[in-house]
């Protein structure tokens, strides 16, 4: 049998005739762009994060230069400053910081939860820092109550890099509300996924939000009168429309994905992978299932031999890619180790017991190479 990594056509077949109709409601409104699609499914993410403002963005990536540049404009960040990030993150956290003229500084993971380290946090931290980015890494909050403390006793922005985190928890505060502000995005494969590019910014902060607000449509609060020096990044009425269908479903797929997760934790055994060491279970959003192997390679060829799909997340670090060839006498040893071992086995809320069961045969089969 074939297990698909992920099937996003599976994933939004459930919901066929609703995201049809939403789609319907935004052909016939004749209104496309910053409407009450956008205005609605602001308020209703806002709500379901636990915070007052969500501020509806074209992608991920830009959710997160636009907060950051909103910083800059309220005075809170200049160029140069200091941005620390996970060493073994997505390239588009430190896209996001050096597009505003910011300086990433990348430090090394907790072994445990791949996410940062707040003692590596603390020992970067410089004359230039002035904020935290915390990654919530394949779905698993980051240390949230360490990093606040480290970035209240220094003076710097904790900021939520959010973009795999949706619904993760800390005990009645989710993702998106643990910071002073958050980014996500709706990209497809993501666990609140639209049908195309899309992301959110989300804070607390009225001065803030209404600073990314006019940014992310050309800078300006009212038409042709332009406050900032803004760009065009505007999350599409369409794509509201059908977020706002799939928010509703939010919290089951995110009961799905646990289950999956329960089930991999329970029964894979193997002598050569790692999985994932969790602390509180039910925190995790388990946006990607992430073991550990030191023949990865041979694991993923080995599982795609058995019909299952995984995929690599990732296999080179940010401060290892030619973009950031500045970097390159950065060594983070661990980051990069876990570049080269990490593999993510299929992970979804439309898994069936009985591909569940076959990933689970699959790894357990796997003779690792002398």
């Amino acid at each position: 049998m074939d297990v698909p990594f992920l099937s996003l056509k599976a994933v939004n077949a459930r919901h066929a005739e609703e995201l049809k109709a939403a789609a319907a409601r935004v052909i016939d409104s004749g209104w496309y762009v910053l409407g009450d699609e956008v205005a609605a499914f602001e308020h209703e993410f806002a709500a379901w994060c636990g915070v007052r403002y969500a501020i509806g963005v074209g992608n991920g990536m830009d959710a997160l230069a636009l907060m950051l540049r909103g910083y800059m404009e309220l005075g809170r960040l200049a160029e140069g400053d200091e941005v620390i990030v996970p060493g073994n993150t997505f390239i588009a956290s430190f896209l996001a910081i050096s597009a505003n003229r910011l300086v990433p500084v990348p430090v090394e993971p907790d072994p445990a939860s791949f996410n940062l380290d707040p003692g590596c946090v603390e020992a970067a931290i410089g004359p230039r820092t002035r904020a935290i980015m915390a990654v919530h890494l394949y779905g698993r909050l980051a240390d949230m109550p360490a990093l606040r403390e480290l970035a209240d006793r220094y003076g710097l922005l904790l900021i939520e890099d959010a973009a795999q985190a949706h619904g993760a928890a800390l005990g009645n505060c989710r993702a998106g509300a643990l910071g002073d502000a958050a980014g996500f995005s709706f990209f497809p494969a993501k666990n609140l996924g639209a049908l195309g590019d899309a992301g959110a910014v989300t804070t607390d902060d009225d001065a803030l939000a209404h600073c990314v607000r006019a940014l992310r449509n050309y800078g300006s609060e009212v038409k042709y009168r332009h406050c900032l020096r803004g760009t065009n990044s505007r999350l599409d009425e369409m794509q509201a429309a059908l977020l706002r269908v799939k928010l509703k479903y939010a919290d089951d797929d995110t009961r799905l994905r646990r289950e999956v997760a329960r089930r991999y934790l329970a029964a894979i055994r193997h002598p050569g992978i790692a999985l994932p060491l969790v602390g509180q279970e039910e925190a995790h959003a388990w946006h990607l299932f992430v073991l550990r192997c030191r023949h990865r390679d041979a694991l993923q060829r080995h599982l795609l031999a058995c019909g299952v799909q995984t995929q690599v997340h990732y296999p080179v670090p940010p401060h290892r890619q030619p973009a950031y060839a500045g970097l390159l006498d950065v060594h983070l040893p661990l980051a990069e180790r876990l570049h080269k071992e990490v593999l993510s086995l299929p992970m979804g809320p439309t898994l069936t017991d009985a591909d569940v069961a076959h990933v689970i045969a699959a790894v357990n089969a796997f003779r690792s190479p002398a």
